[in-house]
Formats: C-alpha cells, sequence, structure tokens
C-alpha cells in the first residue's frame, strides 16, 4: 500500500476539495480530509487530526500537510502524543497545502517511500538537477554509465498541466533510470509543472543510469501519446 497524507486545514470544504482533487491523480493512496473544528466552525480539531492520522495510516507512513500556522500546532501535538512506534513512521511535511498534497500524492501513487514523498510535497529533488555532463570512459578511465537522451515537440493542447505531468512524475518514478525534462527531476511534480511548457515546447528528456535509453524510450512513447491525454 502506498504512504497515505492527512490534509489538515482550518476548512473542512478545502481539505475535503484538496483530498478530491489529489485522488484524480492518485488513487490509491489513502487521502485523509481533517478539516474544520468538531461542530464544523472554521479551526483545528485535535480529535479529527489524530483520527484521520490512523485511518490513512497503512503500515507505510502517513505524512500531513498543513495550511495556517495554528494547524501545525495542532498537527504537531498530535503526533507527540501518538504511540511511539507509530511515531517514526508519521512526519509533516514543511510544504504548502495545495500544491504540495497534490505533488505528495503523486509521489506515494509513484510507490515513493515516506522520505520521498516528504520531499516530493516540498519540491525537493531526490538527486541532482541534471545529468553530469558527458564524457567517454577513454577519457576519465572509470566513468561508463548509460546515458541516453532525446526531444519531444508536446502535442497536449493545454502543455504539461496538473494531470499530464502527474503522468510523466509516475512513469519517471518506476524507471530504473534517473530521468529529467528539461534539466529537472522528472519525478518531481513541483519542479515539471514550474516549467510552464504548453503545447509546441520542446521537451528535452536525458536519462542517467541503469536502462537510461528503455527509460528515455518509454518516456517519450508517453509524450507521444499526450500522456494519456490523446
Amino acid at each position: 500500500m502506498p504512504v497515505g497524507l492527512v490534509l489538515v486545514s482550518h476548512s473542512a470544504r478545502i481539505a475535503e476539495g484538496l483530498v478530491e482533487l489529489a485522488r484524480q491523480m492518485a488513487p490509491s493512496v489513502p487521502l485523509v480530509a481533517a478539516g474544520g473544528t468538531d461542530d464544523g466552525g472554521i479551526g483545528t480539531s485535535f480529535d479529527r487530526v489524530t483520527a484521520a492520522i490512523a485511518e490513512a495510516d497503512t503500515g507505510q507512513g502517513v505524512v500531513l500537510l498543513c495550511d495556517l500556522g495554528s494547524a501545525v500546532l495542532t498537527a504537531e501535538t498530535a503526533v507527540e502524543l501518538l504511540e511511539p512506534e507509530q511515531q517514526g513512521r508519521v512526519r509533516i511535511a514543511d510544504a504548502p497545502l495545495v500544491e504540495g498534497g497534490v505533488a505528495a500524492a503523486v509521489a506515494a501513487e509513484g510507490g515513493a517511500d515516506l522520505d520521498g514523498v516528504v520531499a516530493a510535497a516540498s519540491g525537493q529533488d531526490a538527486a541532482p538537477s541534471a545529468p553530469p555532463p558527458e564524457v567517454s570512459p577513454a577519457e576519465d578511465g572509470a566513468d561508463d554509465e548509460e546515458r541516453a537522451a532525446a526531444s519531444i515537440t508536446l502535442v497536449n493542447p493545454e502543455g504539461l498541466h496538473a494531470r499530464p505531468a502527474a503522468a510523466l512524475v509516475r512513469a519517471a518514478s518506476g524507471l530504473p533510470a534517473r530521468v529529467t525534462i528539461n534539466g529537472v527531476d522528472a519525478a518531481s511534480l513541483l519542479q515539471v509543472l514550474a516549467l510552464g511548457l504548453r503545447q509546441g515546447a520542446t521537451a528535452e528528456f536525458a536519462a542517467t543510469g541503469p536502462g537510461a535509453r528503455d527509460s528515455v524510450a518509454r518516456i517519450v512513447a508517453l509524450a507521444e501519446d499526450g500522456f494519456g491525454e490523446r
């Protein structure tokens, strides 16, 4: 099972709406809203957050994302009062609720572990943002790592918006090689979206590591199909 997510907001509607949005791109991830007070007002509830953690925890860990300061305090208190064996697999991500929540959900859907989901929420790169310059083994005597690259013109009418970007991220996350698009980590939703690639833009894919050529070929095939939008 994937890592679970708890979305903590002062508004129940915001938390529930974000669950609905994220579920479009991460259907198998346990997504639990913990918004509003116990009586349905604006604020946060310790009991709601605690119950949400229990509901989202399938054994792979839980990541909490919060909107405003007091939501963070409520979440921290809830985590501090968990049983010791559960505390180690519950983390609070320092990330924006909406963008971070969607990015974390996509990473969890792609099979990322607890650390990977937290990193995805904040837009961090698990590896350097671009592959090292190509050097032949003869020049340094040691560099025999497989590399591959390809360029493609984006066909998606709305460009690389959330859904196709999520499809790219899920695909890149499951490949043996590390894949970049225009120099950023193709497994990071926030970095991919930040490129702002529109229809007709050139996407430069590069891969480094085991199965690099096959990894690039798979991503190119996905891109040619419009990342599932054609």
